[in-house]
């Protein structure tokens, strides 16, 4: 017979590599951008693992989801090998094989360890928390690491390294200023189910397969041979479809918002704290009303997004834990509050949620 579990949440962790980049120093390097751009994406610093003079490398993914986690495992008081299983989303691992998570398993000292990486970007760390949430639910781990860690500065190095500011193309710009790195990780463990448990609830949808993808990071794959990649005038390149983006994303939210309230069986006014890392963006709240979204649910909004796009940037894997993380420490989200988690990733559009009732105190400072 197949005995239930309680899922909790025991603590986050987070970590950025350096010191913040700010947008007057970022100037230096790639050229300004309009102030109503500036403000429209509500970026003020970014932190970037190379070095934006010379592209050098001062840490890599690995280590950073590293860091993270080890934070995490300390606030929780948990040693590493206590684990039974570790999930890693990123979109930009250092290689192919092996996997980062199975690279953060041989940081942590550890010789056997359920490992499994997602490579889902802003909507896949939300994905691999609730693989991790089903894994502890049904027995099959008690203790598990999920991490979201992303590397995005390498890929946009080649935009401005070696030109002139002058001469950085206006759309390279605004994804240089949007983009930062990072990693985020929480510890989860199962007890055995109690009787009054509010349980989970979970909706993923892609919901663009058939429109052009938002983003596309082009280069070091298997899309054509090595010969042609090599004379493309960059190795890698990241693009994005501005204008798909600006009036679709918010209909993504807007949609994704609806179903997690619908599936949780709560309004939005009901959610203690919604951790939507881009929710405060101007270029998507702007647009709540004409994506669907009622007067009533964006007053239910308000003073309920948790959110720190303004200070570390968009930071893909990263994104939802590391502002999860801010919530929790800040004292943001507290022991009782029903919260939502929201990720949602452009590429092709798809958008995952998990609501839970937090239960971790908030820590010392």
């Amino acid at each position: 017979m197949t005995t239930a579990y309680d899922v909790k949440i025991l603590s986050t962790g987070a970590y950025v590599p350096g010191e913040p980049l700010d947008n007057a120093t970022l100037e230096k390097y790639v050229g300004p951008l309009p102030d109503d751009v500036l403000d429209g994406i509500q970026v003020r610093t970014r932190y970037w693992m190379i070095d934006p003079v010379t592209g050098e490398h001062r840490i890599n993914n690995s280590r950073m989801a590293e860091q993270a986690s080890r934070q995490a495992l300390a606030r929780a008081g948990v040693e590493p090998d206590e684990l039974d299983l570790i999930v890693v989303c990123t979109a930009t691992p250092e290689y192919t094989l092996p996997n980062v998570a199975t690279t953060l398993q041989h940081y942590l000292g550890l010789e056997s360890v359920a490992a499994i990486e997602i490579r889902g970007a802003c909507a896949g760390w939300v994905q691999a928390l609730d693989l991790a949430r089903r894994q502890l639910a049904d027995g099959t781990a008690r203790t598990a690491l999920v991490v979201g860690s992303e590397a995005g500065s390498p890929v946009l190095a080649p935009h401005f390294l070696g030109k002139e500011p002058d001469r950085v193309r206006m759309r390279d710009r605004l994804t240089l200023y949007t983009f930062g790195d990072g990693a985020g990780a929480v510890v989860l463990r199962a007890e055995p189910a109690g009787q009054d448990t509010e349980g989970f609830a979970y909706v993923n949808a892609c919901v663009g397969g058939l429109r052009k993808p938002g983003m596309e990071i082009i280069g070091g794959g298997t899309d054509v041979p090595q010969a042609e990649q090599r004379a493309r005038r960059q190795l890698m390149t990241m693009k994005i479809d501005v204008p798909g983006t600006t009036t679709f994303g918010p209909q993504v939210f807007v949609r994704a918002m609806k179903e997690m309230a619908a599936k949780d069986g709560r309004s939005l006014g009901e959610f203690d704290a919604i951790v939507l890392p881009e929710g405060n963006a101007e270029y998507f709240s702007d647009e709540f009303a004409s994506a669907g979204l009622s007067p009533e649910d964006i007053r239910a909004l308000d003073g309920r997004i948790v959110e720190n796009l303004a200070e570390v940037g968009a930071t893909g894997s990263a994104a939802v834990p590391l502002s999860l993380d801010a919530g929790w420490t800040s004292g943001r989200i507290k022991p009782g509050d029903r919260i939502v988690v929201l990720g949602i990733e452009a590429s092709r559009y798809v958008y995952t949620g998990l609501s839970l009732t937090w239960s971790a105190p908030t820590p010392a400072a």
